[in-house]
């Protein structure tokens, strides 16, 4: 006579894969993040080539370029007009860089969902929806005062410290989801704590850095 499961075992089981599936679930989750995290950091590495290239072709200066947030919102160089002018005549850092890359995809940073307003100038509104790559063609910041400045990479006081290119939103790699108009009622500083940026630096390497990271970077002068 064969036996069969009382509801009891049924339940058992449920439970035991209930328990396994809390457990082996995050380890995948986290196994994606690091695998995006890797293939970022890849990208930059390579547009870190890119852009020695270039440079070997145009005198030692870095690309006289722009990311999205300069070109749409300009704006955010008031205090600069001189700089501020320019932008309409540069081109995107990604389109100054296209003839030394081997795919456009390497400025998609895998883990890019785009976002509303801006980490570090909460004030300024910049939806990149569904990512920011799909609207702009590149989901990495540049520092442009790099490029209205026509440095050299022999110019920089302490190339390793620069932060020259980076992840445009710290949420796509850290926790919490994008910043949003509530934050500013409790809780920012939390929030972008937990945000991570994968780097390119003045010499060419590449590190993560958190929110406090990449500000201290931003407050190394050029030279």
């Amino acid at each position: 006579m064969k036996r069969a499961f009382t509801l009891i075992e049924l339940l058992v089981v449920i439970a035991i894969i209930a328990i396994l599936a809390g457990i082996i679930f995050p380890v995948f989750a986290r196994a994606k993040a690091s695998a995006k995290k890797t293939a970022c950091i890849s990208n930059l590495k390579q547009i870190g080539g890119a852009i020695s290239l270039y440079m070997q072709d145009f005198d030692d200066i870095f690309p006289s370029a722009v990311d999205p947030v300069d070109k749409f919102r300009p704006e955010i160089w008031s205090e600069f007009p001189d700089f501020q002018a320019r932008i309409p005549d540069m081109p995107m850092l990604h389109e100054a860089l296209q003839p030394y890359v081997k795919s456009a995809e390497v400025f998609r940073c895998p883990a890019d969902s785009g976002s509303e307003l801006m980490d570090d100038q909460p004030d300024v509104e910049f939806k990149t929806a569904p990512t920011m790559y799909s609207g702009y063609k590149t989901s990495y910041f540049f520092r442009t005062e790099i490029a209205f400045k026509y440095f050299s990479s022999t110019r920089f006081k302490l190339p390793s410290n620069v932060n020259v290119l980076f992840d445009a939103f710290g949420h796509w790699h850290g926790d919490g989801g994008p910043v949003t108009r509530s934050d500013f009622y409790g809780g920012y500083e939390g929030k972008v704590t937990r945000f991570r940026y994968n780097t390119l630096f003045g010499d060419m390497h590449v590190r993560s850095l958190s929110f406090d990271q990449l500000r201290e970077a931003w407050s190394t002068d050029l030279e």
